[in-house]
């Protein structure tokens, strides 16, 4: 897991059916490193947020094989 805040949304019209439902976000992580993840919670710009990479972040979605490589899995309230 890594800890990001979300800079923006990307829009996107066209979608492959097997990408899970959830708005896309612009997360920058405390390296400074930007990353694309997918939001299932439903997180606004400026929120921060826990991420997980890679295959956890797939393999988190039984039902179909999930195209991602970053999934937003929380929500940090306060430090």
């Amino acid at each position: 897991m890594v800890r990001g805040r979300v800079t923006g949304r990307l829009w996107a019209t066209k979608r492959i059916d097997t990408l899970p439902q959830g708005a896309l976000l612009n997360v920058e992580l405390e390296n400074g490193t930007q990353i694309i993840a997918l939001d299932p919670l439903g997180c606004g710009e400026g929120e921060d947020v826990l991420v997980t990479q890679g295959s956890v972040a797939a393999g988190y979605f039984d039902d179909i094989k999930a195209p991602i490589d970053a999934l937003i899995i929380g929500s940090i309230d306060a430090d």
